[in-house]
């Protein structure tokens, strides 16, 4: 029997990918449909949908959805949800497509899926910029209602994908037959919720803890998820390993890295690591609770929350990620038990302060026990690291671990093109008192 927590939803894990005979003859059929293409967070959203990491998800948003999670974080059943889940196209290609017409979902050539349309509905300009407003503005610097719009449009990447969404959405359950290039390119790493529920479950273990990573791992990072393994059974160092911004790190050179970490530095029975399909949404706090919801589905109890989670740039506020747990409905077990079981959030935030290495308290530490000042502490940031890095700049002592270093100096010294990496003022240590 297992001791992990149960999906979220109250359904079990909604599994909507299709294999054998089944997958083979919804193909065929999907060949005949009306084909559609998706984008890449569409294409992330819908393998998701598909191994059951968006459970209770069965497909795209209706609007009554899409307008429950923005305002309220909640499905129109009541299910807490966090972030808007859509499927967008164009006036033109959905002119003829009508409710109760099945369509296929296709990227690059590939049919991804199959959706059967249960509404066609409309998300206007000003639908979509009150969506950035109420997902995607923090309580940073630049999140001020003078700078937002000017500053959001060119440099934060989630406004810009959903300004940039087409204006007809459509809504319904779907059927995925395919999880693109993943289970190849990244086996072993890239997990269903149930393969690593399986995994868990053979080491026996119930609270468990995931660090979320889209950056090289770096001193900070190891050290968040060792104070992880202390207080829980084990941690699964879960890595984006879908598409992120300009300049960010591909997941395969970061997972090459997890790999040296994992095997010189951690026990290797407390720790897994993982992989999961989506895009970057850089939505802070609300990522943050999508973190932890499709968390819960995988198996996870506890979802390490730190600095600036899921931030850029300067949008949201350093711990705007750990405080909206204590806003978003059913936050305490009283008001969990006034809902139908599923409807509230399980997976808990695990929320630690910002960390550092010291080098008067020498070694790593946190703002809750060092008492020292800035000047004596190594600020570590996954932005700051890039930056050196694409800079061929020196990497301070105690900022990575040298093997890791290495892997990435090759990487950098093997691109043709490099991108500006923006310093924002927490990732830089500027804000640190």
């Amino acid at each position: 029997m297992s001791k992990l927590v149960p999906p979220h939803g109250g359904k079990g894990l909604v599994i909507k990918l299709l294999e054998g005979a089944e997958r083979e003859a919804e193909l065929k059929k999907a060949e005949g449909l009306k084909k559609l293409e998706i984008t890449p967070r569409e294409k992330g959203d819908l393998i998701m949908l598909g191994t059951g990491g968006f459970s209770p998800l069965e497909g795209f948003m209706t609007k009554a959805d899409w307008k429950g999670v923005c305002e309220k974080f909640l499905l129109a059943d009541g299910t807490f949800w966090p972030v808007p889940v859509t499927l967008s196209a164009s006036t033109e290609d959905t002119a003829d497509v009508k409710e109760g017409d099945e369509v296929a979902l296709v990227i690059g050539g590939e049919i991804m899926a199959t959706l059967k349309v249960t509404e066609k509905w409309e998300k206007s300009e000003a639908d979509k910029k009150w969506e950035c407003e109420l997902v995607y503005k923090g309580q940073g610097e630049e999140s001020a209602d003078d700078k937002f719009w000017e500053i959001a449009m060119e440099d934060h990447p989630g406004v810009k994908m959903v300004m940039a969404e087409k204006p007809v959405c459509l809504a319904g359950p779907v059927k995925v037959l395919s999880e693109a290039e993943f289970p190849e390119k990244f086996k072993g790493v890239y997990l269903r919720p149930a393969e690593l529920r399986a995994m868990m479950d053979e080491r026996g273990w119930a609270d468990v803890a995931a660090l979320q990573l889209r950056n090289p791992m770096h001193r900070s990072h190891e050290f968040l998820a060792k104070i992880a393994i202390e207080v829980c059974d084990g941690v699964v160092i879960h890595s984006l390993i879908g598409n992120l911004k300009p300049g960010d790190i591909p997941a395969d050179v970061r997972v090459k890295c997890i790999d040296i970490l994992c095997k010189h530095y951690f026990v290797e029975k407390n720790v897994i690591q993982a992989g999961y399909p989506l895009d970057m949404r850089y939505a802070g706090p609300r990522e943050g609770l999508l973190h932890a919801t499709f968390r819960q589905n995988y198996g996870i109890s506890k979802m390490i929350i730190g600095r600036d989670h899921a931030g850029v740039g300067d949008f949201y506020g350093l711990f705007e990620a750990q405080e909206i747990f204590d806003r978003i409905p059913y936050n305490t077990p009283e008001e969990a038990c006034k809902v139908e079981p599923g409807k509230a959030l399980v997976c808990q935030p695990l929320k630690i302060d910002w960390t550092f290495y010291c080098f008067k308290c020498d070694g790593m530490a946190s703002l809750r026990t060092c008492p020292h000042t800035k000047e004596d502490r190594v600020i570590l940031s996954g932005t700051k690291l890039r930056k050196a890095l694409s800079e061929g700049a020196d990497i301070p002592d105690h900022f990575g671990r040298e093997e890791v270093l290495v892997e990435l100096r090759a990487y950098y010294e093997g691109l043709t093109e490099k991108v500006e990496v923006k310093m924002q003022g927490a990732a830089s240590g500027e804000v640190m008192k």
